[in-house]
């Protein structure tokens, strides 16, 4: 199984709305993805609701049954529509895979 870990910080403002208001928007987005791309087993997005650091606003953690089903979600579609709009409100992004 692999697991795909992926860190965001959001800009302040971005595409008309805030880091909260698009912290939302993308967990939606991403939650939205369930039961869409058959590759994807499991998702979990969520705000850093106690703003425990600067540098992650947003985490998400999913998981795949190979390294392939992961890169067969990298490019679905579905998920591209919402990397388009993540590119356009993230600061930075961090992400972690590993197989257990």
């Amino acid at each position: 199984m692999i697991k795909h870990i992926v860190w965001w910080t959001l800009k302040d403002e971005a595409a008309g709305g805030t880091a909260e208001e698009n912290g939302l928007k993308i967990k939606k987005m991403i939650e939205d993805l369930n039961g869409k791309i058959d590759e994807l087993n499991h998702v979990e997005i969520g705000l850093d609701v106690f703003e425990s650091t600067q540098e992650c606003s947003l985490v998400l953690y999913s998981e795949f049954n190979t390294r392939e089903d992961l890169q067969a979600y990298a490019v679905h579609p579905l998920h591209q529509e919402c990397v388009a709009f993540i590119k356009q409100v993230v600061s930075s992004r961090h992400a972690i895979d590993y197989v257990i």
